[in-house]
């Protein structure tokens, strides 16, 4: 259960201010068809996340012991340090409702641009902390849901609403616990 409380915690917060929230703003504000757009962003977080949780659940299997213990407690708190970083949309969003509808488009929109992002990083860092690839994806899915639906349904007046200073702070914070807290586990090794 300490597996799904702090992936989705970690990435709920994480994900705000993200460039994937800024797509699912997009995206919303393009289509006005929230429906399809969060069934979309379901899919591709669902499958993007478990290859994720896999990875680093296999990664940490293949590369057991204390150092890689310090290198997923660094991973952590380089991921505190890029939490700060505000991010921004990128300008090759997708325009109009291509040639396969709102759904297929944020489904696919979704999963490329995940992919390498922070949330992603954080998920394989989680999978590799916690060995517990279901319940990582599941948490990590359950925080990107939190975080997209409201930016859905709200739109830009999410990104008024939300100090996303603060957010991104707290972000680092909790980024910056969980690498001290798996850099003491490994001192303790």
């Amino acid at each position: 259960m300490e597996s799904l409380l702090v992936s989705a915690l970690v990435v709920a917060i994480a994900e705000i201010g993200d460039k994937t929230q800024l797509l699912a703003i997009i995206l919303a504000t393009r289509f006005k068809k929230p429906v399809p757009i969060i069934l979309g962003i379901l899919v591709a977080t669902l499958a993007n996340h478990a290859l994720a949780a896999l990875a680093g659940s296999l990664a940490s299997g293949f590369f057991g012991g204390v150092w890689f213990k310090w290198a997923i407690a660094i991973s952590f708190i380089a991921m505190a340090a890029w939490a700060l970083i505000p991010d921004k949309a990128d300008d090759d969003m997708p325009g109009g409702k291509g040639r396969y509808g709102v759904f297929l488009t944020t489904t696919i929109a979704f999963f490329l641009v995940e992919m390498g992002d922070k949330t992603q990083i954080a998920t394989v860092a989680l999978g590799a902390r916690f060995h517990d690839v279901l319940w990582v994806a599941a948490g990590t899915t359950l925080g990107m849901m939190a975080a997209n639906i409201p930016a859905v349904y709200l739109g830009e007046a999410a990104t008024r609403i939300v100090p996303l200073k603060y957010v991104r702070l707290g972000a680092a914070l909790i980024f910056l616990g969980l690498g001290v807290w798996t850099g003491l586990e490994a001192f303790r090794t």
